[in-house]
């Protein structure tokens, strides 16, 4: 039996590549002549450069680069190096993670450091990246990763405005004449599961403001700032589009990305999927088994297990997913090419001890093993 697993991080627990090597070992003490494949799985947010990284053979670059707020922070990001491919989390670098939520205030934070970390990246011959922008805690429209790279980003008095989203209130010009040597050469897929606009209702400040530390007030300014922004970039750069969908994500940068850059907003599971070859080594098993930390109603909307699960489905491989808990509503995940989903969880246990990733191993690998007796004396 042929068995590929591509299973999401459990997050506090198992990296996407642990939790594979607990499922298999959990099928080859049932099933001792199967045949294991462990592919990395993420969906382009968080855990994505630990599961590519360990699952393509890349190797983890960590470098000191401008924080949120300014101060020095250390960034992980990998690189492959077959490919000249880097692998970053903008989170990373200017996360809403790195922040206490006293100091969160998105008229003060910046994507500097996102401009360093690329930078850094490029001066190491990588010229193909893959960006997660999930989880940032800033509304500065991209200006201080673009800053980073060269761009100007100019006041009346013709110096570089503020970090942060006052730094837009103050930008009269916006020019590419020092950009970094490289940068147009590089391809970006960035990794991009919202449909938000740049301003407006349904734009960054107002749907993802108050989560930074926006107040109505802060609000308004921003949006207001955010569309001369982006007026201003119309003048000089043919592909700006504000109203193009996804260009909200992460408090602009996904404006930055497409307007300045050769880049693309796609799924981030579609990325992954793509990246990591999973199609090829679907194609040839016979089993398929996904899963993520907790499986519920919002994984059937489209999370990186129903990714994998619509991908063997093409192929009319059946697919098994693990959790570390599954809800009620999970069960729309059946309707999404899951055929059947377990709760690793053996026992009464606190949250902590489940989390345990000695316990958490231990549980999936026990798990994985009663299934797959199950399969074997069915098809024995």
């Amino acid at each position: 039996m042929r068995v590929v697993t591509a299973i999401d991080s459990l997050k506090g627990s198992l990296s996407s590549m642990e939790a594979g090597s607990a499922v298999r070992e959990g099928i080859l003490r049932a099933c001792a002549e199967a045949e294991v494949e462990i592919r990395p799985l993420a969906d382009g947010g968080e855990g994505t450069v630990e599961a590519l990284v360990g699952g393509m053979n890349g190797e983890i670059q960590r470098v000191t680069v401008t924080g949120p707020l300014g101060k020095p922070v250390t960034c992980e990001y990998g690189i492959i190096e077959d490919t000249k491919t880097a692998i970053i989390e903008m989170s990373g670098a200017a996360g809403i993670t790195l922040l206490a939520p006293k100091e969160r205030n998105p008229l003060h934070t910046t994507t500097y450091g996102v401009g360093e970390v690329i930078r850094d990246a490029i001066e190491k011959g990588c010229r193909r990246f893959i960006v997660g922008i999930g989880g940032s805690a800033t509304n500065d429209g991209g200006i201080g990763m673009l800053q980073a790279l060269g761009f100007d980003f100019l006041n009346a008095a013709g110096e570089q405005v503020r970090y942060g989203a006052e730094g837009l209130s103050e930008l009269v010009s916006v020019s590419a004449d020092h950009v970094i040597p490289g940068l147009a050469e590089c391809e970006f897929k960035v990794a991009c599961d919202v449909t938000n606009v740049l301003c407006g209702e349904q734009g960054s400040s107002a749907v993802y403001g108050p989560q930074k530390g926006a107040t109505p007030s802060m609000i308004i300014q921003m949006d207001e700032w955010l569309g001369r922004y982006a007026s201003l970039a119309q003048k000089s750069f043919p592909k700006a589009d504000p109203m193009y969908p996804g260009t909200g994500a992460a408090g602009g940068l996904g404006f930055a990305f497409l307007t300045f850059t050769n880049a693309v907003l796609e799924s981030g599971i579609r990325i992954v999927l793509e990246e990591t070859r999973l199609e090829d080594y679907v194609k040839e098993a016979d089993l398929v088994i996904t899963g993520e930390g907790r499986l519920d109603g919002q994984t059937a909307m489209g999370k990186a297990p129903v990714g994998v699960a619509e991908l063997a489905k093409k192929y009319g491989k059946p697919v098994i997913a693990f959790a570390g808990s599954v809800t009620k509503d999970a069960r729309a995940c059946n309707e999404k090419g899951i055929d059947a989903f377990f709760p690793i969880l053996r026992g009464v246990t606190t949250l902590d001890e489940a989390m345990e990733p000695q316990n958490a191993r231990a549980n999936m690998a026990d798990t994985a093993e009663q299934v797959f007796r199950l399969i074997h004396a069915f098809r024995a």
